[in-house]
C-alpha cells in the first residue's frame, strides 16, 4: 500500500536533512552523469516533463507540467507529482507533492555543493553572512532558509524587477535598477539568482573574490542569470558536465563567448569527494539545472522519516490531494 505525502510532509524533512541526503548519495558513489535525461514534451497548454531515476534500491519519477497561461487563471504555473517505487518489487511506496519536493531539493543541492565554502566564509564573518537574493519567489526564500540552517546570516537583501513589500525572510527589498544594488552586490558574501530572467541579473565584475554565487533560475541553453565576466573568473561547479553543457545557459553562453573553458567545470561530486579543495581567491559559482537523482534522494529521505497517511489499494495514482 502506498502513502501520500503532501507539501507539509515534504517540508517537514527540513533543509538540514535535505542537504545531508544529497551529500550522502554522492559520498556513496552515485554518478550524476549516469542519470536518465529528462524528457520534455510539448503539450497543447505548455510543457510536460518526465524525470526518472533509479539508485540505492529505489526508482522514482517526477511528472511535472508547465502551463504559461495558468497565472492569468489564478492557477500555479508549475504543477508536479512524484512517484516513489521500491526497485525490487516495483510497487509504489509513496506519492509526494512534486512542487514541494522541487522547492526543498533545489536549495539543498546548491548548498550541498558549497557547504564547506559557506562555513569557511562564515568563520571569517563573526556577525554572519550578507546575502543578496535576486528573486523573491519560493526558491529565493528556500535558499535563504537553507543557508540560515547551516551558517549564521546577518543581512538579506531581496532584489526584483518591480520591488514591493519586504519579504518576511529579507531585511530589505530593492528594485533591480536601484543604485544601491551595486553596493549590496559588492559587499555580499553570498548571491542567489533564482529568477525567470533570460539575461544576466547582475554585473559579474562587482562580485568579490571570496563570494559564493548560487544560480538556479535558468535551465535552457539560451537563458542565463550570470554573465561571462563572472563565469570566466570563477570556479564553476555543476551537477553534471554533460547536463550543464546541454541545458545551462549560464555555462553554454559563457563557453560560446570564449569566457569559460568547459574542461574547467567541477561537479558537485568533486566537491563532496577527496578533490573538494578549490581556490579561495576567486568566486565560487554553483550552477544547477535540476536532475532526477536529486528528487529521488530527497524523496527517499522524506519517505524514510515516516509517511503518516496510507492509501487504500483502489486509490488512483494520478490523484494529488490527500484529503477525503
Amino acid at each position: 500500500m502506498s502513502v501520500i505525502l503532501d507539501a507539509q510532509d515534504v517540508f517537514s524533512l527540513g533543509p538540514v536533512a535535505a542537504v545531508a541526503a544529497i551529500r550522502d548519495v554522492l559520498a556513496r558513489g552515485l554518478d550524476p552523469d549516469a542519470d536518465v535525461p529528462r524528457v520534455v514534451l510539448e503539450l497543447a497548454g505548455g510543457q510536460g516533463l518526465l524525470m526518472p531515476s533509479e539508485s540505492g534500491g529505489w526508482f522514482g519519477v517526477k511528472v511535472a507540467t508547465v502551463a504559461p497561461g495558468n497565472p492569468a487563471r489564478g492557477l500555479r504555473r508549475i504543477n508536479a507529482t512524484y512517484l516513489l517505487y521500491d526497485s525490487e518489487t516495483l510497487t509504489c511506496a509513496a506519492i509526494l507533492d512534486g512542487v514541494a519536493l522541487t522547492t526543498l531539493r533545489t536549495p539543498a543541492v546548491a548548498v550541498a555543493a558549497c557547504l564547506d565554502r559557506l562555513r569557511a566564509v562564515a568563520a571569517r564573518s563573526p556577525d554572519g553572512l550578507r546575502l543578496v537574493v535576486f528573486g523573491a519567489g519560493p526558491q529565493g526564500e528556500g535558499h535563504v532558509r537553507t543557508i540560515r540552517a547551516h551558517v549564521p546570516v546577518a543581512d538579506v537583501t531581496a532584489v526584483t524587477r518591480r520591488g514591493g513589500a519586504v519579504p518576511a525572510w529579507a531585511d530589505r527589498h530593492l528594485t533591480a535598477d536601484d543604485a544601491a544594488v551595486a553596493g549590496r552586490v559588492r559587499g555580499a558574501d553570498v548571491i542567489v539568482a533564482a529568477t525567470s530572467a533570460r539575461e544576466p541579473v547582475l554585473d559579474g565584475t562587482l562580485v568579490r573574490d571570496s563570494a559564493v554565487v548560487l544560480a538556479v533560475g535558468s535551465h535552457e541553453p539560451s537563458a542565463r542569470e550570470l554573465d561571462g565576466a563572472l563565469m570566466g573568473r570563477a570556479t564553476v561547479v555543476v551537477e553534471s558536465r554533460e547536463v550543464a553543457l546541454r541545458e545551462a545557459g549560464d555555462v553554454v553562453l559563457a563557453v560560446r563567448e570564449g569566457r569559460l573553458d568547459p574542461e574547467s567545470l567541477r561537479t558537485i561530486a568533486d566537491r563532496i569527494g577527496p578533490r573538494a579543495t578549490v581556490r579561495a581567491d576567486r568566486p565560487l559559482v554553483v550552477k544547477t539545472s535540476g536532475m532526477a537523482w536529486e528528487d529521488l534522494a530527497v524523496a527517499v529521505a522524506v519517505y524514510r522519516q515516516g509517511g503518516r497517511r496510507t492509501l487504500p489499494p483502489s486509490w488512483p495514482v494520478c490523484r494529488t490531494s490527500r484529503r477525503g
